[in-house]
């Protein structure tokens, strides 16, 4: 289940997501706010607050998951940042080993850090640094 909650800072997307990730979820839920962010061609920045998650669910999800994550790999036109702030064990040692997968930055806060998550989000502005 994916629920869109707020965040501290204007201009991040937010989101709980608990139990199993369905086609839906995805599809209807976490999706259209980052295509309207894509479309107006500002920077993704993306907070997941993961509780009791159970995983994805198979089927064309799990098919949609790989090919948009295929397609991230390559495209970097659009400065993205994610926050994972969760406590789970597993998936706080997943996020690094295939992060790189996600066409942007991604770190993992605990819930105790959620603030600080936040904040650093905040402090992104998707402005790339000038050498």
């Amino acid at each position: 289940m994916v629920t869109v909650i707020e965040a501290q800072a204007p201009g991040t997307l937010a989101f709980a997501i608990s139990g199993r990730l369905t086609h839906a979820d995805f599809r209807e839920t976490l999706l259209p706010p980052i295509a309207e962010t894509i479309a107006r061609g500002g920077p993704i920045r993306a907070l997941a607050i993961i509780q009791d998650f159970e995983g994805v669910e198979p089927g064309p999800l799990l098919n949609e998951l790989k090919s948009a994550a295929r397609l991230g790999s390559k495209q970097r036109s659009v400065e993205s940042f994610f926050a994972v702030v969760t406590d789970i064990d597993w998936l706080r040692r997943s996020i690094p080993l295939f992060g790189w997968l996600v066409p942007g930055t991604i770190r993992v806060f605990s819930t105790t850090d959620r603030a600080e998550a936040e904040a650093w989000l905040a402090r992104q502005t998707g402005q790339r640094d000038a050498l």
